[in-house]
């Protein structure tokens, strides 16, 4: 007699196929899916990783030269002069002054690779925080190879070509963006990446003031 479902379901010796062996995901394997998620998203997304940072680096790069433009627009209605606050001690105190006659957008002032806190619009920054360090003294004539707005750099020294200039591990001053190094924009409005170890001579001449930004 051939057995009906129910008594085939009961007969001993009838083995059930694992989970996994019917096309499902045993716990292991679902373990090692959310594994390889979490490793994927800290690489490639997260603030500290080499990709993110190598984009907001680019980003980074089009906010100083849109920067470029305000601060060639303060010069031409100053004759020829850039941002300059006698005393200054942080590159806020020169660069709120082109807010907002030669620029009401604050966004290009805070790194997009940084965790800086985003400004108001169309209201000078002096007493709150951005991301550039700004060599006061500087005319848009000093030519290619003299930096004006860089990332927060680790220090306000004089930079021979493979000094440190921006954070090297990612902790301290200079870690706009993490441990990748940072942009420099030029005097000519070019902006060219840096590793921590500056790729470029940065020079500080007597007339010229490095202002960080506040810590």
């Amino acid at each position: 007699m051939v057995p009906d479902r129910h008594t085939a379901l009961a007969l001993p010796g009838r083995r059930h196929r694992p989970l996994s062996a019917r096309g499902g995901f045993a716990l292991l394997e679902l373990l090692i899916v959310v594994v390889l998620i979490f490793v994927l998203t800290t690489l490639f997304l997260t603030n500290g990783s080499n990709a993110f940072q190598a984009r907001k680096k680019v980003e980074c790069a089009a906010q100083l030269q849109l920067a470029h433009v305000a601060l060639k627009t303060y010069a031409l209605d100053n004759h020829d002069q850039l941002p300059l606050v006698p005393g200054a001690r942080t590159a806020e105190e020169p660069l709120s002054l082109l807010i907002p006659r030669a620029t009401t957008g604050t966004a290009v002032f805070i790194c997009p690779g940084s965790k800086d806190a985003p400004l108001p619009d169309a209201q000078p920054f002096a007493k709150k925080r951005i991301s550039y360090a700004y060599y006061m003294g500087r005319t848009l004539a000093d030519g290619a190879d003299q930096p004006l707005l860089t990332d927060r750099q680790v220090n306000t020294l004089p930079k021979p070509a493979g000094a440190p200039l921006f954070s090297p591990d990612g902790k301290g001053p200079g870690k706009n963006h993490a441990r990748y190094g940072g942009n420099v924009l030029f005097c000519d409005g070019s902006a060219l990446p840096s590793p921590p170890a500056a790729a470029f001579v940065l020079t500080n001449p007597p007339n010229v003031i490095l202002l960080n930004p506040q810590p």
